[in-house]
């Protein structure tokens, strides 16, 4: 009864390019970035948690939804489960400064 939950691990079909794509999230993410990585996304009215949108309007560089459109499904759904663990790791400092991107309304 003791057990408790582990996520499976999901093989990778395309190595380099989720690492492309997992590398421009991490460094938009990073602390030197993120200010001005959601300054874009307000100029943008994009919301935070709209990762197509984000991809979209270029938001996270210019060859990152290419990049992501080659991965297969599984892949694409492990790139945006880390984009969303990632927008949750945020500051609350920073979430407050930006509230606005992570409303709900």
């Amino acid at each position: 009864m003791g057990t408790t939950y582990q996520q499976a691990v999901i093989p990778v079909a395309d190595p380099e390019t989720f690492g492309a794509v997992r590398n421009a999230i991490a460094s938009a993410f990073s602390a030197a970035r993120l200010p001005d990585f959601y300054k874009s996304l307000d100029r943008a009215a994009v919301r935070v948690r709209d990762f197509e949108g984000v991809l979209g309007k270029g938001l996270l560089g210019s060859s990152t939804a290419a990049e992501y459109g080659r991965l297969s499904s599984g892949d694409q759904g492990m790139i945006r489960e880390f984009y969303l663990a990632s927008l949750e790791h945020v500051s609350p400092e920073i979430r407050n400064r930006f509230f606005k991107l992570y409303a709900y309304y």
